[in-house]
């Protein structure tokens, strides 16, 4: 199974792409588990969130046609506590993924 992290497409209500220590914390945080078996060889996730005070990600919501895989990342990243201080409070982030399942 293999991730890729894409570019943020569309327009949303003006959320930024995680870049640098962040998006390798977030990755680091979803891991590479298996994750459970699809209905779908390949797959997208789009998961939009914030970072608190406490340096907690808060998942606001992730969009996939794969059920399963929303509950996994809600699961790898709601609540996890990670290095970035956002620049703004109440910043929002979207991270778009493609899952590949072989």
């Amino acid at each position: 199974m293999t991730f890729l992290f894409m570019g943020v497409t569309g327009a949303t209500a003006n959320p930024i792409e995680p870049n640098g220590e962040l998006r390798s914390e977030i990755e680091s945080l979803i891991g590479r588990e298996y994750l459970g078996d699809y209905e779908f060889d390949d797959f997208s996730v789009e998961v939009l969130f914030t970072i608190n005070s406490k340096r907690e990600v808060i998942v606001l919501f992730v969009e996939s046609e794969n059920k399963e895989a929303r509950t996994y990342f809600k699961r790898r990243l709601n609540y996890k506590k990670v290095g970035h201080l956002p620049d703004s409070p109440g910043e929002i982030f979207l991270l778009p993924v493609k899952v590949r399942v072989p």
